[in-house]
Order: C-alpha cells, then sequence, then structure tokens
C-alpha cells in the first residue's frame, strides 16, 4: 500500500473519554465486529458438522484460521508500521465483510464445500492479523496519555461481552437458519468498517528521514525484539506473562475432568465455566480502576498468586459446582493486568514501532500457550482434575513468589524512558517522535 501523508494527531484531555468521538467510533466498531464473529464461533462448527458428520473438519477449519493468523502476525506488524494505517483498517475490514458475504451467499445456494470454509476461513485470519496491530496503535493516536487506562477497561469490557453474549446469540440465530448468523456477521462486519471511517484512525507516525530508508522485515522485527531485550522490568514483566499464558492455558482439561469425577454432565460444566465470563465482564467494569491501585510490577505477583490459589481453591471437595466460584475470582482479576499491559506499552513503545511491538508481544504469548492443554491433559491422566489444578495452583503460587523477589519487578512502573534512553544503539535504531 503506497505511503499517506505523514502528521500527528495532538489529543488533550479537555475532551472526556465519552465525549472523544473517534474514540467512541473506532471502539463501537471493534465491539459490532467482534460481536459478529462470536456469533460465528459456534455457527460455523456447527454448520461444519452438520454437513460433513465430522468433527475433525470442523477443527480443521477452526484450525486454518489460527494458522493463518499466528503465521502472518509478525509481517503484519512490520507492514502496519510501514503503510497507511486507515486505509489498512479498512480494506482488511473490508475484505472480511467480502468473505463473510461470499459464505453466505454459498451457504444460501447449497453450493458451500469443506474447501470454501478452510479458504475463507484462512482470509479471516489473515484479515485479522491486520486489524489488530492497527486497532492498538490508534488508540495511542486518538486517546490522551491520561485517559489510556479508562480507553482499555473499556476495550477489556468489550471483549468479554462479546464472549459472553456472543456464542448464546449464534446458537440461537443457526435455530432460525443455517445462514441466518453469517447475513448477521456479514451485517456487522459493513457496519464497523463504516464506524472505522468516520473514527478517522491515524494513518502513520511522523518519522525521520533515516528511518523512511527501507529495511529488510526480518531486521525491522528484531529491532522491536531488541528493544523489548533491553527494557528491563518491562522484559521481565513479559516472560512471567508467557508464564501465565502457559499455566492458565492448561487449566481447562484439568477442570472438566474434576467436574465429572464429581458426576457433573455437559450442561454443569458448561455452567461452571460460565464462571470465567461472569468474572471477566465484572472485572473488565473494575480494571479501570484496580489497574491505577498498582504499578504493573507489583499488580502482576497479585494477580498471579490469585489466579494460582483460585485453581488450587478449585480442588477443594465442595462438589461439582463449587468450581465455579473460583473461576469467577481467577478473571475478576485478569482484565486489570491486561489493561495496565495495554496502557504501558502505549506509553513506553515509540509510536513508530507499536505495530511491530503488538505482533511481538502477541506472538510471545502464543508461544508457550499451545503446550498448555497438554501439560494439562498430562497432568489431570497421572494425577486426577483435583491434583492437576493444586499442581497448576501451585506453579502459579511459584511464579508470583519468583516476581516478587525480582527487583526490576518490584521497581517497575511502566513510566515512559526518557528521550535519551528511549532509542535502542545502533544507526538504524528507531526513535519515539519528537
Amino acid at each position: 500500500m503506497p505511503p499517506a501523508p505523514r502528521g500527528r494527531h495532538f489529543v488533550t484531555d479537555h475532551v472526556p473519554l465519552r465525549r472523544n468521538a473517534r474514540f467512541q467510533l473506532l471502539w463501537a466498531g471493534s465491539a459490532i465486529s467482534q460481536l459478529g464473529s462470536e456469533l460465528t464461533r459456534l455457527a460455523m462448527p456447527l454448520l461444519v458438522l452438520a454437513l460433513t458428520g465430522s468433527p475433525g473438519a470442523a477443527g480443521i477449519v477452526a484450525g486454518a484460521r489460527t494458522v493463518a493468523f499466528v503465521a502472518v502476525q509478525m509481517p503484519a506488524g512490520v507492514w502496519v508500521d510501514r503503510w497507511d494505517r486507515r486505509r489498512t483498517l479498512l480494506a482488511a475490514q473490508g475484505l472480511q465483510a467480502a468473505a463473510s458475504a461470499l459464505l453466505t451467499a454459498l451457504i444460501v445456494t447449497g453450493q458451500v464445500r469443506l474447501w470454501h470454509f478452510v479458504t475463507l476461513a484462512v482470509l479471516d485470519g489473515l484479515c485479522a492479523a491486520f486489524i489488530g496491530p492497527v486497532q492498538d496503535t490508534a488508540i495511542r493516536g486518538i486517546v490522551p496519555p491520561g485517559q489510556l487506562h479508562a480507553a482499555y477497561a473499556q476495550e477489556e469490557a468489550r471483549t468479554h461481552a462479546a464472549g459472553l453474549i456472543g456464542p448464546p446469540l449464534g446458537g440461537l440465530l443457526y435455530g432460525l437458519g443455517r445462514a441466518v448468523p453469517f447475513v448477521v456477521d456479514t451485517l456487522t462486519f459493513l457496519a464497523a468498517t463504516l464506524l472505522y471511517a468516520f473514527a478517522k484512525v491515524p494513518r502513520r507516525p511522523a518519522v525521520t528521514p533515516r528511518e523512511e530508508e527501507r529495511r529488510s522485515m526480518r531486521k525491522e522485527a528484531a529491532e522491536a525484539v531488541a528493544w523489548l531485550w533491553h527494557r528491563r522490568g518491562l522484559r521481565e514483566v513479559t516472560a512471567a506473562v508467557m508464564v501465565l499464558n502457559l499455566l492458565g492455558g492448561a487449566f481447562l482439561i484439568p477442570l472438566i475432568v474434576l467436574v465429572g469425577e464429581r458426576g457433573g454432565d455437559a450442561r454443569v460444566t458448561g455452567a461452571v465455566l460460565a464462571g470465567l465470563g461472569i468474572g471477566g465482564l465484572a472485572g473488565a467494569l473494575l480494571s479501570g480502576r484496580v489497574s491505577r491501585l498498582l504499578p504493573p510490577g507489583k499488580l502482576l505477583p497479585a494477580v498471579v498468586a490469585v489466579f494460582g490459589a483460585a485453581l488450587a481453591a478449585t480442588a477443594l471437595p465442595w462438589g461439582a459446582w463449587w468450581p465455579m466460584i473460583p473461576l469467577v475470582f481467577i478473571t475478576l482479576s485478569t482484565p486489570s493486568l491486561n489493561v495496565v499491559m495495554n496502557v504501558v506499552i502505549a506509553r513506553m513503545v515509540p509510536e513508530a514501532m507499536l505495530g511491530r511491538m503488538g505482533a511481538v508481544l502477541s506472538m510471545g504469548g502464543m508461544v508457550l500457550k499451545p503446550l498448555g492443554p497438554v501439560i494439562g491433559g498430562a497432568l489431570a491422566a497421572a494425577l486426577g482434575g483435583a491434583g492437576a489444578l493444586l499442581v497448576l495452583g501451585g506453579l502459579l503460587g511459584l511464579t508470583a513468589a519468583t516476581a516478587v523477589l525480582s527487583r526490576e519487578l518490584r521497581h517497575f512502573t511502566g513510566e515512559p524512558p526518557e528521550a535519551a534512553d528511549d532509542a535502542p544503539a545502533g544507526d538504524e535504531a528507531p526513535h519515539a517522535p519528537a
């Protein structure tokens, strides 16, 4: 995509966030788009199962989207920092709408085949890999620093609300007709595209002539990794979050085993897991306030400790329904950490590197995550549901203790570095806008 005219967008604290029209339009577009995606998260496998009778086929479709998203995430982060961000967002969201419309047409006419699902899922994943970094960089461009906590708290609430409402609503719409959820999904993508256009996302950050020189994608990605590695405190927080993602992704299978061991059926298991959604939505609404109470270096071990204690508490022998209560506390605390980390990244990372850094952090968070279910399944097979959950809770407690003992974490406030320290060493290091 050709570069657009450069320029900065100055924002002030004088306008309350609720009256910041550009942010609210961006947020509304993201909320509508995410709700549409959540509608089809349940409807898609239901339809694939109905057409093919194969659970494996449904898994292939979901896996194809994930593989495409992960494969292009780092290149997308680099390109978002190079291209006109507004055009990139509109193009990616518009392509998602077109792919959804094509799938809807194939379903309505009865011509849809498995390879259609796979191909369009790949296209959707590719588009999503670009949309996320642009949205992240846009918030910094249209929200003043003093309102970042409130902005990311609103973003967190949107995520949890869509995850709580979307799948049940998608199942209801699917009951009205196989194509209905996909029609609604297409409409949400179109509405999001229109809202993004009105939001006027900032196009590109101001850069120096030296930064304008075209470098290899590998070198630009390496610069982002090097920048993170040289930021003490932020580096340790990132490592701790990776461990949290690994162990946090391991508890689902042991939890399902635990509920089954106590006589709970699929309906009880679903109700227990609803505790995650309830806690997440409540935590998102409180996250703006909570994230201001503690700096990230102290908030992180507190959240990890709560997570570990709650997992261990699920093993208490109080019936199949009991784990729902500790699960509420898990997601009641984690949104605050998400908010404070988003604020830290928005404040510390040079604007010209935001897309790449978002990709680096996202990739880092996903590197270990696939191992979580494997670890959880192995522990559940060896120790049973309760034993596995106790082990995972203990490991999270150990992680929290290690974080407390880390001097870099204890003193990490997340404040942006001084201008003199902001650029990594080297002739081609990126610089924050002056």
